[in-house]
């Protein structure tokens, strides 16, 4: 939709913008970090903390979003799950084999061998905007890995915010085009008034975490994934996936009329059988930031039953 294209746009331009200006975000990033219950596991295209005890839970975060997107949910969670928290290399240190090349299909496989190398049986997945697609992208090439998916708000193809009739090629010129651009630019100069920033979040401290977040995410590594998002298209493969999946989308007036929104999650996921689509109103793409409240009531209805 348009709030998922526009501010995948504005992370894009401000996690190169921020990284030059060297506005640091680590005073967000501690208290996750802190609580891991063992030493980051080590990948080639991630790092993976571990925190709490219990049922498995895996949380990937978005794009240019360290692990500390999850800090709220990791507080609510921890004393009943063991929270496996993904952190894509690049997003927060070192970009490592994702400074250059295609990344999001290798970190799909690279979560899946994680999953299968801890000894994970069909744990939880929840996963925000690119870590929502890479949800479904693994329960649908891995159908009996996972148990159960949660996707807050991310589409099966990016493409449909231009015409529910886009293919990948048609995009391709337009997100080459914006590798390329963003590619060559490099890092820059930040700029707080960008009005794609405000589709991010509804509050201002909200936009601000974001900002703090994507200051530490390589500028290559978030233009190589946005890239690599706008070719993927799993609408084909969504039959393929038999895992119960909830989906979060959020609703604010800023991206239009509510009923455009509602179509075009409906008609995303008409291929997923049993898909249980969620709106959350009054809020923006991170809607963790937006409705704490409301995301932590969902985030626990989808783990009703879950390693009971």
């Amino acid at each position: 939709m348009k709030m998922f294209l526009n501010g995948a746009l504005a992370t894009v331009s401000l996690a190169a913008a921020l990284s030059l200006a060297g506005i640091s975000s680590s005073a967000h990033a501690t208290p996750a970090a802190a609580a891991a219950t063992s030493a980051p596991v080590e990948r080639t295209r991630l790092t993976v903390t571990v925190v709490g005890s219990g049922p498995d839970i895996i949380l990937i975060p978005g794009l240019a979003s360290p692990r500390a997107v999850w800090d709220r949910t990791v507080e609510q969670l921890k004393a009943r799950y063991r929270l496996h928290l993904v952190q894509i290399r690049g997003f927060g240190d070192d970009a490592g084999a994702n400074a250059s090349g295609p990344v999001l299909d290798p970190f799909v496989d690279d979560v899946a061998g994680y999953i299968r190398e801890a000894g994970l049986t069909r744990p939880a997945v929840i996963g925000h905007s690119m870590g929502g697609l890479t949800a479904a992208m693994i329960a649908a090439r891995y159908p009996d890995l996972l148990g159960r998916v949660l996707i807050e708000d991310s589409l099966p193809f990016i493409g449909l915010i231009f015409s529910p009739m886009a293919t990948v090629d048609a995009v391709r010129p337009q997100a080459d085009a914006l590798l390329k651009a963003a590619l060559a630019k490099g890092p820059q100069p930040p700029s707080p008034q960008d009005p794609t920033l405000a589709i991010m979040s509804a509050t201002e401290a909200g936009r601000a975490q974001v900002m703090a977040w994507s200051a530490t995410a390589d500028h290559r590594v978030t233009a190589q994934v946005f890239h690599d998002v706008l070719l993927t298209d799993i609408r084909p493969d969504l039959g393929r996936i038999t895992t119960p999946v909830t989906v979060l989308y959020p609703y604010d007036p800023v991206v239009g009329p509510v009923e455009y929104v509602d179509a075009l999650y409906a008609g995303a996921y008409k291929g997923l059988r049993g898909a249980n689509l969620q709106r959350i109103d009054a809020s923006r793409h991170f809607i963790m930031l937006d409705q704490p409240e409301r995301f932590a009531a969902a985030v626990d209805d989808f783990l009703q039953g879950y390693g009971g």
